[in-house]
């Protein structure tokens, strides 16, 4: 028969687990960075378990999938062809952020912030975008 303490420990254990991670976090994790969309109803449902089973936790793990994007389904349509990107690339390889705009004002009808001084711009050769976690199919 296992002890008290182990049982205690197995408890404690298995509860900073469940709060320290989200299902949409660990099972999806290449949703993360997604801003908006329809809710996951699986991954809502799992995250509602969490929260029978263990009310903070389970608040805790809806606040993680929320706050990183996880609990969004991933929109699995390319709105725009990377060849009509092909025009914001300068030839010194640079991508002119005007022209970027401007072309996605006009194919997508979306005026993004690309001029907001806070905005984080990558360089380096394709091979290097998995550092960042990035996918190379736009």
């Amino acid at each position: 028969m296992p002890s008290k303490t182990r049982i205690i420990g197995s408890v404690v254990a298995l509860s900073l687990v469940t709060q320290l991670t989200a299902c949409g976090t660990l099972f999806f994790p290449d949703r993360r960075g997604q801003i908006e969309g329809k809710i996951d109803p699986v991954v809502a449902g799992l995250n509602a378990v969490g929260i029978l089973f263990y009310v903070i936790p389970g608040l805790i793990a809806f606040g993680i999938d929320f706050a990183t994007g996880a609990i969004y389904l991933p929109d699995n349509q390319y709105s725009l062809a990377p060849e009509k990107l092909q025009d914001a690339i300068g030839a010194d390889g640079r991508v002119d952020n005007l022209k970027l705009k401007a072309i996605l004002q006009r194919e997508l009808g979306r005026d993004l912030p690309l001029d907001d001084p806070r905005l984080i711009q990558h360089s380096g050769k394709i091979e290097q975008l998995a550092a960042y976690g990035l996918r190379t199919e736009a």
